[in-house]
């Protein structure tokens, strides 16, 4: 298992951080921009049409890029370096939990540092982005989180047999895997180099999880028991099962978590 760290260019970065500025994204999604960017004015870009709202953004973004650029350089070397002093352990970590041997098969994945706040993976590329504020124990943490979903995604595809143009958000094969990043993470092998766990701490998943509940329980309490109690395999067949039979519960949750 290794990941290659780069900083993919200013072009590749803007692309991102405009595919979630479109018309009707949620403010869960859009927001952040302009917090980790005060230089960009919200209430000017959101009264622009599409276009012109991405012309501006774009703008902006380039004219800040060549202040930080030096910075995502350094963090290349940083995250890298420190990869390198954990990968076995979370190899061997991952490697247990999935029943594969992951040195084998994810040898090719690469990681951007990127000035997008929101942090989009792409499966099939085997390829995930990770925001330059980050401290080499954070990109960590989120690297396993990434890298858990490589795993997964593997492994299920082989049990299911599917496309992975199903595995994205925002279907609920993607809502499944992004809730039970948590349980996996519950090794010790892995939390104990998690900036981000426990949850008081930020939590690995997406907060809107850690209160959803159906029938009087906690969604996360009944995927974690089947996590301990199962092999993977029949625990991805059973989780989903669970989360088709709960299914309108669990995505007006979602919505209205992302409205908020």
């Amino acid at each position: 298992m290794n990941i290659t760290f780069k900083n993919p260019g200013v072009d590749y970065m803007i692309q991102r951080i405009i595919e979630f500025q479109v018309e009707g994204e949620s403010d869960f999604w859009s927001e952040p921009l302009y917090h980790f960017y005060p230089q960009i004015d919200r209430d000017r870009a959101k009264s622009l049409p599409v276009k012109e709202r991405e012309e501006y953004i774009e703008r902006t973004l380039r004219a800040i890029y060549p202040e930080i650029e030096g910075v995502i350089n350094q963090k290349v070397k940083l995250y890298s370096q420190y990869w390198l002093s954990h990968k076995e352990q979370i190899s061997t970590a991952l490697s247990d939990a999935f029943k594969v041997d992951c040195n084998i098969i994810f040898n090719d994945m690469y990681c951007n540092i990127s000035m997008n706040p929101i942090e989009p993976r792409f499966l099939k590329e085997r390829c995930f982005d990770i925001f330059y504020l980050n401290s080499e124990k954070g990109a960590i943490g989120e690297s396993i989180h990434e890298i858990i979903h490589f795993v997964w995604f593997f492994v299920w595809n082989q049990l299911f047999g599917d496309s992975y143009d199903e595995y994205e958000r925002p279907s609920l094969k993607w809502v499944l895997s992004e809730m039970v990043v948590e349980s996996v993470m519950k090794d010790e092998r892995l939390c104990s180099i998690n900036p981000y766990f426990p949850r008081e701490n930020g939590g690995c998943i997406y907060p809107y999880f850690f209160d959803m509940s159906v029938e009087g329980r906690l969604i996360l309490e009944t995927l974690d028991e089947m996590y301990k109690t199962q092999s993977i395999k029949d625990f991805m067949i059973n989780s989903f099962a669970y989360c088709q039979k709960h299914e309108k519960e669990i995505r007006n949750h979602i919505q209205k978590s992302e409205m908020r």
